[in-house]
């Protein structure tokens, strides 16, 4: 299973990663889509989050009860620390710095699946946050993350309390370091979420 926040990003990966994509789910935009797997014909399925802890938690919670074992998060980021626009990041950890997390876990920051960050190619401590719009360098600066983004603590918490094993692995779409904004180009973007697809695919296929 992967699980991009992005509906769109979720068409456009189904279209690369799936052989003959059907679309199972398109409950409040959340569209899904299941098949074999262009790469080795096993069963691949890709379902959007929407954006934000909540809406991560209730997908994954869902796909729970229907048996989901392996998941992982697709998506973007922002970078606090120095990095190149449109890299990888892959989590292996999260601060709980969202809602959700916070109340399913009661921690201050929640893991990956260890088996799934070592298919990932190791991992980096990002956080989670509820606020788009926010300094998230003066919030997160200080406790060693890497980057921020909205879903990973929700769907870590979620998976270690179901018994799913969830990773995470991120494009880099913006630079907020050093009091500057940089935004990755539409058509890197692109480029970047088709890459974050298949690292994520590679991973769940090793």
């Amino acid at each position: 299973m992967l699980l991009p926040g992005d509906p769109g990003r979720a068409l456009a990966l189904a279209q690369v990663l799936i052989e003959g994509p059907k679309m199972f789910n398109h409950n409040r935009g959340l569209w899904g889509y299941s098949g074999p797997s262009v790469d080795d014909g096993e069963p691949l399925t890709i379902q959007a989050t929407g954006m934000g802890g909540p809406s991560a938690a209730i997908v994954l919670s869902e796909l729970a009860d229907l048996g989901v074992e392996r998941a992982v998060r697709v998506g973007t980021c922002g970078a606090l620390v120095e990095r190149e626009l449109g890299s990888l990041v892959v989590a292996a950890s999260a601060v709980c710095g969202d809602g959700t997390s916070r109340a399913l876990s009661g921690a201050d920051t929640v893991s990956a699946d260890p088996a799934l960050v070592a298919a990932l190619g190791g991992g980096e401590l990002v956080a989670s946050t509820d606020l788009f719009y926010d300094d998230s360098v003066a919030r997160f600066g200080s406790t060693g993350a890497v980057a921020v983004e909205m879903e990973a603590a929700a769907l870590f918490a979620v998976g270690l309390a179901r018994g799913v094993a969830v990773g995470c692995v991120l494009a880099v779409t913006d630079l907020l370091a050093g009091g500057r904004r940089e935004r990755l180009s539409q058509d890197a973007l692109v480029d970047a979420g088709e890459r974050v697809g298949r690292a994520g695919a590679a991973a769940l296929s090793g």
